[in-house]
């Protein structure tokens, strides 16, 4: 006896865009993204803060970016620190360059000192761990991930 099945596949892709996450710096700025699905949080890059509303357009007219979280300098206080200025007057401009895409903020609070404990557990060279853009790009992932973790609870 033979007995014939049929089976039908479907696949259910859910495609959300990118969120891409900005540790903003007075010379450098850390970026990091997410993928598609927005499951994993990937360093991408330090460009120079002059640079970098342009690199912003750019990488958005390549990918898709659903939003954007910047991280929030604050002090051990729960203040804004200094930097924050500088933040806003960025977040105001992304805002009219960008006005579709939602941007929102993440404290940032000791995301250095984290980056440069993961550059040590990750066996970095002194060299390499004296790379401020690094430490930059890192910063930003850790914020990311700190975001996306948040939207869990």
């Amino acid at each position: 006896m033979t007995v014939a099945y049929s089976f039908v596949f479907i696949n259910f892709a859910i495609y959300m865009g990118r969120v891409l996450s900005i540790d903003y710096g007075k010379k450098r700025t850390g970026i990091a993204v997410t993928d598609p699905l927005q499951l994993i949080a990937n360093g991408l890059t330090a460009v120079p803060t002059a640079a970098l509303m342009d690199f912003i357009v750019e990488y958005i007219r390549k990918e898709d970016v659903e939003r954007i979280v910047v991280g929030q300098p604050k002090q051990p206080n729960g203040e804004d620190s200094e930097n924050m200025e500088r933040v806003r007057a960025f977040v105001q401009r992304l805002h009219k360059v960008l006005p579709d895409i939602p941007v929102e903020f993440f404290d940032e609070r000791y995301t250095s000192v984290l980056a440069h404990q993961a550059m040590l557990q990750g066996g970095l060279r002194k060299k390499a761990r004296q790379d401020k853009g690094l430490v930059d790009e890192i910063s930003a992932t850790i914020i990311l991930q700190g975001w996306m973790e948040s939207r869990l609870r």
